[in-house]
């Protein structure tokens, strides 16, 4: 990678993050913590508004956008796979927000970049064998409620006694098994963390009551104890 484009995606990396440091920089590129300081000195040079947490590491300062400059021809085909894959998890709200990303994310395409992965995407096939509809349409009210710390009233089927009961829970984060989506959240009913399949809540709204609890709350550590 020559060095413009390595100070473009150096760019991009600080947008996708509230705060990077050095060394993720430098591990990344592959190259020393001298040459990040230069790269980022030509960035501040240019205009771009960065600013730095001794210590800790760089941030863009808030207001400040750009958009991708460009997109290499595997990132723009690794979408269009990773579309495939999105379209047939069962869940409308993933699927719709993911196209509505895509169409941005193409419009700053090249032409000759449009006309290759619209030819990609009739020849990439993710199907499974069995079609059905899409089981849930609440992924996306979930993650708002999981990054907001807002918490959730929903009415569930129990899996085991195929009861509808309502419950009132605090969503702390998300996995996907082979089939279904699975919400872990701590259930006010049960006063104890529980898991909850999407395709089983039949209906969903975010309250507008805020959680300071499981701020600190590690879905690798949970997923470690429990299974």
């Amino acid at each position: 990678m020559n060095r413009i484009n390595r100070i473009t995606a150096i760019l991009t990396q600080l947008q996708s993050k509230r705060i990077v440091t050095a060394q993720t920089i430098a591990d990344r590129f592959e190259i020393s913590l001298r040459t990040v300081y230069r790269d980022i000195k030509s960035l501040q040079e240019a205009g771009v508004p960065i600013g730095s947490e001794n210590g800790i590491g760089y941030f863009i300062v808030e207001g400040y956008r750009l958009p991708p400059v460009m997109f290499t021809e595997d990132e723009a085909n690794a979408l269009i796979t990773a579309d495939k894959l999105v379209q047939q998890k069962n869940e409308k709200s993933l699927s719709k927000n993911y196209t509505s990303a895509l169409i941005k994310i193409k419009a700053v395409l090249r032409n000759q970049q449009k006309e290759k992965i619209e030819l990609l995407a009739e020849r990439i096939s993710a199907d499974n064998k069995y079609k059905v509809d899409p089981k849930s349409d609440f992924l996306s009210k979930i993650q708002t409620g999981i990054t907001d710390f807002l918490e959730l009233d929903i009415t569930y089927i129990s899996i085991y006694k195929n009861e509808l009961t309502k419950r009132n829970i605090k969503p702390l984060a998300l996995y996907f098994t082979e089939n279904d989506w699975i919400l872990i959240a701590f259930c006010l009913l049960r006063k104890a963390i529980r898991e909850f399949r999407l395709d089983k809540i039949e209906t969903l709204k975010i309250s507008n009551k805020s959680f300071e609890h499981f701020k600190d709350f590690k879905l690798s550590n949970y997923l470690d104890e429990v299974h």
